[in-house]
C-alpha cells in the first residue's frame, strides 16, 4: 500500500482483491449455469444444505440488476483492488479505499438480505464477503490519509479523474454483459429444442414399484393414461424442490387435463431416510408425515408448505400446520410412517448415475417424466418444451422423428 511502502501490505491486498475477482467470476458462472443451462446434462448444483446454497442467490430477484449479474460489480471492484496494490499511487489508493467503504456497505446489506430475507447463504458469495473485508480492514488500518480529521476526509477523497475512467470501463463491461444475457435470453428457444432432443435420447426407466398416491395434478384415473406422467422425487425444504413447485404451478395450469404429478417422498434427512447418505433438511421427515396423513389434504398441505418454504422449517409451525388440518397424529402414526418409508425405499430401485451414491434416486429434485429421468432443475422454457412434446405427441400420434424436428412457438 502507498502510506508506508510495505511490501507484505501491498501482497496481502493483492491477495485479496485477486480473491474478490475468483469468487466474483465463479457466482457468475453459477448464476448463468443455474438459470441458462445449455443442455438437459449440464446445470448447477450448489447447496449443502437448507442454509448454505448458491441456488437460493441464483434464482432470487437481486441476483442480476437490469441483465447484469451481481457478481460483475464484485469483479469490477476486486480487479481495482488488485491493480491498486500493483500500480500504487495516492490518486489510486484513494479512490479505492472510497470504493473499498462503499462495496463493505454493500456486502453486509447483501449478507443481511440473504440470511434475513433469502434465509440462505450462498458459499460462493460468502468467499467474496471475506476477501471485501479483509481489502476493507486493509485500507482502515495501513490506508492512505488514516490520521486525518473527520470519516469524510479519511474515506472520500477519491481522484474523479479516477473515479470517471472507472465509470466508463465499468459501463462498457455492463452493457457487453447485458448483450451477453440477452443473448442468452434469445438463445433459449433453440436450446429447448435442444433439450427436447436430448430428453428423447435419454434411456428409458421404470417407473418406481409403489407410485406415491399422493398427486399434485391428476387427469386420469390410471397414472400411465395422460399424456404427460411425472414423478416427482421431492423433499418439503430442499430450495430445488421450491423452484420447481413454482414452475410446476404454471405448467399444471397451461397442461391441465393432460398432466399426471405423483409427489414421491424423498425427504433429505436421516431420520426418515437411509437410501442417501444425507442430512440436510432437518423438519423434513416430519413435514412428510403430517402431509401425507390424509390424502384429501395432501394437495392443500403440499401448496401451503412451499407458499411459507422459510416458516417451514420451524418446528412450531410445522406444529400449527397440522392442527390446522388435523394431521398432528402423522407424526406418531406407524401407518402413515411405513408408507412414507416405502415411497422413500423405491429410491433403491435405480442404478446408481453418480460414482458418489449408489443408488440412481440420490437428490431432489428428481424427476421421471414418460419414463425417462431428468435429475434437478431445468428453466421454464426448457421443461415447459418437454412437456409441449410430450402433449403433441400423444395428440398427434407422433412418431419420435416429428419430435425431434419439434421447434417452439414463440
Amino acid at each position: 500500500m502507498t502510506g508506508n511502502g510495505r511490501a507484505g501490505l501491498r501482497i496481502l491486498l493483492f491477495v485479496s482483491g485477486l480473491g474478490m475477482v475468483i469468487a466474483s467470476i465463479l457466482t457468475i458462472r453459477h448464476f448463468f449455469m443455474a438459470n441458462y443451462p445449455q443442455s438437459i446434462f449440464q446445470g448447477s448444483f450448489c447447496d449443502l444444505n437448507a442454509f448454505f446454497n448458491c441456488d437460493s442467490s441464483a434464482f432470487s430477484s437481486i441476483s442480476q440488476i437490469y441483465g447484469v449479474p451481481l457478481g460483475y460489480f464484485g469483479l469490477v471492484t476486486g480487479a481495482l483492488v488488485a491493480l491498486g496494490a500493483v500500480f500504487p499511487s495516492a490518486a489510486f489508493e484513494q479512490t479505492n479505499k472510497a470504493i473499498s467503504a462503499a462495496n463493505a456497505a454493500g456486502v453486509i446489506g447483501l449478507f443481511l438480505f440473504s440470511v434475513l430475507y433469502l434465509k440462505s447463504l450462498c458459499l460462493l458469495c460468502s468467499g467474496y464477503y471475506v476477501f471485501s473485508l479483509v481489502s476493507f480492514v486493509l485500507f482502515l488500518r495501513y490506508g492512505i490519509d488514516r490520521d486525518e480529521t473527520g470519516w469524510l476526509r479519511r474515506w472520500f477523497r477519491p481522484s474523479w479523474k479516477h473515479v470517471a475512467t472507472y465509470a466508463v470501463l465499468a459501463a462498457a463491461g455492463a452493457w457487453g454483459m447485458i448483450l451477453f444475457h440477452d443473448a442468452k435470453l434469445e438463445a433459449q428457444s433453440g436450446v429447448a429444442a435442444r433439450v427436447v432432443k436430448e430428453y428423447f435420447n435419454l434411456p428409458a426407466v421404470k417407473y418406481p414399484s409403489y407410485i406415491s398416491p399422493f398427486m399434485t395434478a391428476k387427469a386420469t384415473e390410471r397414472f400411465e393414461d395422460a399424456p404427460i406422467q411425472v414423478v416427482e422425487y421431492a423433499d418439503f425444504l430442499c430450495p430445488d424442490c421450491l423452484f420447481l413447485a413454482q414452475q410446476l404451478v404454471k405448467l399444471k395450469e397451461e397442461f391441465k387435463g393432460k398432466l399426471n404429478i405423483a409427489f414421491q417422498f424423498f425427504p433429505l434427512e436421516a431420520k426418515c431416510n437411509d437410501v442417501v447418505d444425507k442430512d440436510r433438511h432437518p423438519g423434513a421427515c416430519d413435514l412428510s408425515y403430517i402431509a401425507a396423513y390424509d390424502p384429501l389434504k395432501f394437495p392443500a398441505m403440499h401448496d401451503e408448505i412451499f407458499a411459507n418454504f422459510e416458516a417451514a422449517k420451524n418446528p412450531a409451525w410445522r406444529l400449527a400446520l397440522a392442527q390446522k388440518y388435523g394431521t398432528e397424529k402423522g407424526l406418531d402414526d406407524p401407518a402413515t410412517k411405513e408408507l412414507i418409508r416405502r415411497i422413500i425405499q423405491t429410491g433403491r430401485e435405480y442404478e446408481k448415475t453418480s460414482d458418489r451414491y449408489p443408488y440412481g434416486i440420490r437428490s431432489t429434485p428428481t424427476m421421471i417424466i414418460n419414463n425417462r429421468m431428468i435429475i434437478g432443475t431445468l428453466p421454464y422454457i426448457q421443461l415447459r418444451a418437454i412437456f409441449q412434446a410430450l402433449a403433441e405427441q400423444k395428440e398427434h400420434g407422433a412418431e419420435k422423428g416429428f419430435i425431434e424436428q419439434w421447434v417452439p412457438s414463440p
